[in-house]
């Protein structure tokens, strides 16, 4: 093996040790992807980066036996930044890096240059390998929070700010942007466009500084936000904020093009996998058979039982679309006996991703 393939096979190495890893094939497709985001330069330093973040400073004293400098660090830091192909943030006006994982992470920052060979590569590492990383246990990276206007009063459900979308969006403090769908855009390259909507600027990013640095996003205010999201409603597209309370992005997804939501269509049980507080119920008396609720579910959870709709509440991850179409008022959602309150961050997060990875859960 030659230097500059060691230095992509390291850095393979490294993502694979991260809560959601990226593990080798035999075909070593994975290396094909690497090469199609990092230069040899920024794969050598993004492969000596830790999961916590830390300043440059440090990373330095880690890597100085390389040879290289402190600028030419920096340099590449800065190019890997921009790129976001790492995440940073800042800690008593010092910047700070930290390795991101694949998935979500170093994929989603390729959104706007995405390539066909590039996207048969990611269909052959999915089968390969990648698809059974994802889902390896059954802690998700995203969680489900309701759609708007669909969970009853107050009074009835106490509701924590975590499961509501317009909460998330007002306590947010950081700086807001939108960005197009990744998942969108994929199918849109390999000719399968979305037959849900047409609406493809649906990413909300909480956190969104580095993605509008990078070109990646465009700055919105809130009530742009929640223009996005009223779009996202009417579209039935399915909210799905990152796993934990203060969560750095909101995606608006279809079970068209999501690349969470078909893997576990697949699945006999997909709300085992999903983080969520609610699911939907019918009332069969107040039902009058449309089946507006059937076609609009991107999980298939409600059929047909004669002239009524049923759910499956193993399909089921609580999303609220059925409720607000539902012109009958047939559909309510119910809270779940026992709640699950996400991890407090993204830290929060991964630690428990991994630690679930070495208990085998």
């Amino acid at each position: 093996m030659d230097k500059e393939e060691q230095v992509y096979r390291d850095l393979q190495k490294h993502l694979d040790t991260l809560p959601v890893g990226f593990p080798a094939t035999g075909s070593g497709v994975e290396i094909r992807i690497l090469k199609h985001c990092f230069t040899p330069q920024e794969a050598e330093i993004a492969a000596r980066l830790s999961i916590t973040p830390e300043p440059a400073s440090r990373i330095y004293e880690r890597i100085r036996d390389t040879g290289i400098t402190m600028e030419e660090l920096q340099s590449v830091l800065d190019s890997l930044e921009r790129k976001v192909l790492i995440t940073t943030s800042a800690e008593g006006g010092e910047k700070l890096y930290r390795s991101s994982q694949f998935v979500v992470g170093i994929y989603e920052s390729l959104v706007d240059h995405l390539t066909p060979e590039f996207m048969r590569d990611m269909g052959q590492y999915s089968q390969e390998a990648f698809g059974r990383e994802m889902y390896r246990v059954k802690v998700p990276q995203v969680r489900t929070v309701p759609v708007e206007k669909s969970i009853p009063l107050p009074e009835k459900y106490l509701v924590g700010s975590y499961d509501s979308v317009r909460e998330l969006v007002e306590n947010n403090s950081g700086r807001l942007a939108v960005a197009n769908c990744i998942c969108r855009q994929a199918n849109d390259l390999m000719g399968a466009p979305c037959t849900v909507s047409d609406i493809r600027e649906t990413c909300l990013i909480l956190d969104g500084e580095q993605y509008i640095n990078a070109g990646l996003g465009r700055p919105i205010t809130k009530e742009e936000a929640f223009a996005v999201l009223e779009k996202a409603r009417e579209a039935g597209f399915v909210l799905q904020p990152l796993n934990s309370q203060r969560p750095e992005a909101i995606c608006c997804c279809c079970g068209d093009c999501c690349g969470i939501l078909r893997a576990v269509k697949r699945f006999p049980r997909p709300a085992d996998y999903y983080a969520s507080n609610f699911y939907a119920e019918i009332d069969p008396s107040l039902c009058n058979g449309c089946q507006t609720c059937v076609e609009r579910c991107q999980l298939d959870a409600p059929y047909m039982s004669g002239d009524v709709a049923v759910i499956n509440l193993d399909r089921c991850i609580g999303c609220g679309n059925c409720v607000v179409t539902c012109e009958a008022g047939a559909v309510r959602l119910m809270k779940k006996s026992e709640e699950t309150v996400p991890p407090e961050d993204i830290h929060a997060l991964l630690d428990k991703i991994a630690d679930a990875k070495k208990e085998g859960s």
